[in-house]
């Protein structure tokens, strides 16, 4: 993790790009956030509740509402913050709640920085200040049961929402501390700091599968999604995209045929000076259907403008061409000289590795509504980075950050697309444009052929080895579009080891690993073309789902050159010598894990057959899960690969709810096994080709092989499980294809054409 994302706020509130692209002002102003229906409002409690922290409140009646300043995508977040706070607050289950943040700044918490949702950071980012605020919580409603009891708060025991006093068999309840108006004792930092938390063995909440606290609003229909929001007067906006990814521009609109659609209002030609977007038109009528109709009915004429020629293969060329050239690029690592350990080595080992382009496609359509009351704006959605997202809609609006009020929804899913906000500018334009609230939504083509993809890769990877098959050097460049340094966010590009100015670490984490090798060079190169033509962003996994691809599938490659066993090579790698001391060791448990239960190396499979490992440190070194998988896969003479069961072992640390991490890390390895195997976008003539899963094919119901989950929890640091999973599975069937076929696949997804013709050769 970059050590300097906790501070990414603007320094000005003036109307720069950078402002706008960098977040929402800390100014201190408080906008009044109004409540949306199905959710309260998280601006502040009634007068009577007691508040700890700006996290959560209780109120006279006892209840606890914790507010998540996390995205909830279905990965729970909000329950797992709450379950946080109630493992130290001493508060009973059935007592507490969950409320999402606004963007109010309040929320811009110093600890814990700006509110974004992804990198697998939520939980171990927010693990240790959230049990402090629990702690404090419980110290100061001890104090006042103390006073109001006449006894000493040292002899008091907390539990179930109940102070009680076991000398004198005096109790009193949250609720009666609330209502008594003695819960006052505050905490400075220090205070806070200094606050002695619980060992893992005084656990009573934290290991242990509660009912998740969104689960019953999301059944029963009272829980709002950004797709549920309606405003009084509210119109809907149909957005035209053109037929470039990016760079078009309008250059006229015919709306004759519109103005027949009953209920057109306007068609409102995008302006978007954060260029997030560019040559949209949004279709606004008094009914969804009726802007859809409208849309369909403009006639609009573009400029492709510079992209419009631009195709995979000439992002794949341009990749090359680039890496090629020895002064391309910033160095992530550099340690040794691994040239030279070339020159000297035994054996050398060279391969391409590459990686398609690949949708997020989350299930509930891309949405915002905006609303103007006054000079304010406000704006319905569900976001993973309100503090980037409010500023984009400020930018969209020509306002000040600080003018931007966001409601926080729901999300049906998000996998990092909605760390973008590019569906905020049509409906903060269009509602600008109309005088009433928009809601604009995107159809699956809308949101296909315009996501913020991950980006197609191409990886050059070189290694070394003496006479024993000691690896002594490798050599790693990674070229693609650069998703972090899209966002103008300087905090959140890394400075390169060579000085050459900042790179962007979430393009290359991964490539960093933690096994031994003296001689070891990471290049991070920006295909400038890709950049501008195929606007990326972060995708679940986001760099180390094409990182480990190469860095795992190379390993074995080696092993199999120096005729060892590829899961004892990594082993053998895996000796915690030097910066790897630690999480070198924690790696290796993970590996044996999944090799333990997978019966690796146990018993001889049948003809056609084989298993494959991979073992990964994602998300970050600084962030990560020790995550190892074992693939048992049949390969049949025509290249057809069928993966049989996938077997993941991860090291989580401190694990808050047993069910939740093994759901996630099934879902993550389902998700890399669909990367693996079957999703695929291709650009021609500066557009994706892909508009809907009729033709972007992720895995289907009947693909799914077993899965088998075992979690390590060692009482280490909480860490993140949404993404690590993903990592670790496609170099896994790689390697396990290998074993059974013989065939050697080094492009993403893996196809039965490239097996069998690996095969052959």
């Amino acid at each position: 993790m970059n050590k300097h994302i906790k501070n990414v706020m603007p320094e000005t509130t003036d109307l720069s790009r950078r402002s706008f692209l960098v977040g929402t002002a800390a100014t201190g102003l408080v906008l009044g956030y109004a409540g949306v229906p199905g959710i309260e409002s998280a601006s502040a409690a009634a007068p009577a509740s007691f508040e700890p922290s700006v996290w959560y409140a209780i109120s006279p009646d006892g209840l606890v509402t914790v507010t998540c300043g996390k995205a909830d995508m279905g990965q729970h977040i909000a329950s797992t913050m709450a379950q946080i706070v109630c493992e130290e607050l001493g508060a009973k289950w059935s007592d507490m709640r969950v409320q999402l943040a606004s963007n109010d700044p309040k929320f811009n918490d110093p600890v814990l920085g700006a509110q974004i949702t992804g990198g697998s950071w939520s939980t171990m980012m927010n693990f240790d200040a959230m049990s402090r605020a629990g702690a404090a919580g419980r110290m100061a409603l001890t104090e006042g049961a103390a006073a109001s009891m006449g006894v000493s708060a040292s002899e008091l025991v907390v539990r179930d929402s109940v102070i009680s006093h076991p000398k004198s068999k005096k109790q009193m309840s949250f609720a009666d501390v609330v209502k008594s108006g003695k819960a006052t004792k505050t905490f400075t930092p220090d205070e806070l700091k200094a606050i002695k938390l619980k060992s893992p063995d005084q656990y009573t909440m934290i290991g242990v599968s509660v009912p998740q606290l969104d689960i019953p609003s999301k059944t029963n229909g009272t829980a709002k999604y950004g797709i549920d929001v309606m405003l009084p007067g509210m119109a809907y906006g149909a957005i035209v995209t053109p037929p470039v990814r990016f760079g078009a521009t309008v250059k006229s609109v015919d709306d004759s045929a519109a103005k027949k659609v009953p209920g057109f209002i306007k068609a409102v030609t995008l302006d978007d000076k954060t260029q997030t977007t560019s040559g949209w038109v949004v279709a606004v009528a008094s009914t969804y259907a009726n802007a859809k109709k409208a849309a369909q009915a403009l006639k609009i004429a573009y400029d492709g403008g510079p992209n419009a020629k631009v195709s995979s293969q000439s992002l794949l060329d341009e990749a090359k061409r680039l890496q090629k050239l020895e002064d391309s690029g910033q160095f992530f690592v550099k340690d040794g000289d691994p040239a030279a350990a070339f020159g000297s080595a035994a054996k050398v080992v060279e391969a391409e590795y590459t990686t398609s382009i690949n949708i997020h496609a989350p299930m509930e359509p891309m949405n915002a509504t905006a609303e103007f009351k006054g000079d304010i704006l406000h704006i319905y959605s569900g976001n993973q980075f309100a503090t980037r997202s409010g500023a984009i809609a400020a930018g969209a609006a020509g306002i000040d950050p600080k003018f931007v009020v966001m409601h926080q929804m729901w999300l049906g899913g998000g996998f990092g697309r909605r760390l973008d906000a590019d569906m905020m500018i049509p409906a903060v334009q269009a509602a600008k444009a109309v005088g009433k609230p928009v809601k604009v939504i995107y159809t699956r083509e809308n949101d296909m052929t315009m996501d913020f993809s991950r980006p197609l890769t191409y990886q050059k990877v070189k290694a070394g080895v003496d006479g024993d098959g000691k690896l002594t050097a490798l050599s790693h460049d990674v070229v693609s579009a650069w998703p972090t340094a899209r966002w103008g966010i300087p905090d959140f590009l890394t400075p390169s080891v060579d000085k050459k100015g900042p790179l962007d670490s979430f393009t290359v984490n991964g490539a960093d690993f933690f096994y031994t090798v003296p001689n070891h060079y990471v290049r991070a190169i920006k295909n400038e073309l890709a950049h501008n033509a195929t606007p990326s962003g972060q995708l679940r996994s986001v760099a180390p789902g094409w990182t480990f691809w190469a860095v795992e599938s190379m390993i074995d490659e080696i092993a199999a050159a120096t005729g060892k066993d590829p899961a004892q090579f990594r082993i053998s790698l895996l000796d915690g010598a030097g910066k790897n001391d630690g999480g070198a060791q924690r790696l290796r448990n993970t590996l044996l894990a999944a090799m333990g239960l997978a019966g690796y190396g146990s018993r001889k499979l049948p003809k056609g057959e084989g298993m494959g490992v991979a073992c990964v440190s994602s998300q970050e070194r600084a962030s990560a899960s020790w995550t190892a998988c074992v693939a048992h896969v049949a390969v049949a003479p025509s290249g057809e690969v069928t993966v049989k069961k996938l077997t993941v072992a991860t090291d989580v640390g401190t694990q808050v709810h047993p069910d939740n991490i093994r759901a996630q890390v099934e879902g993550a390895a389902l998700w890399g096994l669909s990367l693996a195997l079957y999703e695929k976008a291709t650009l021609k003539d500066g557009g994706i080709e892909q508009t809907n899963f009729d033709s972007y094919t992720p895995l289907r119901m009947s693909q799914v092989p077993e899965v088998a989950v075992t979690v390590i929890a060692n009482g280490e640091k909480a860490t993140g499980v949404g993404e690590p999973a993903v990592t670790v599975v496609a170099p896994a069937i790689g390697n396990a294809i290998f074993n059974a076929s013989g065939a050697r696949v080094r492009a993403l997804p893996i196809t039965a054409e490239a097996v069998k013709a690996s095969m052959k050769a």
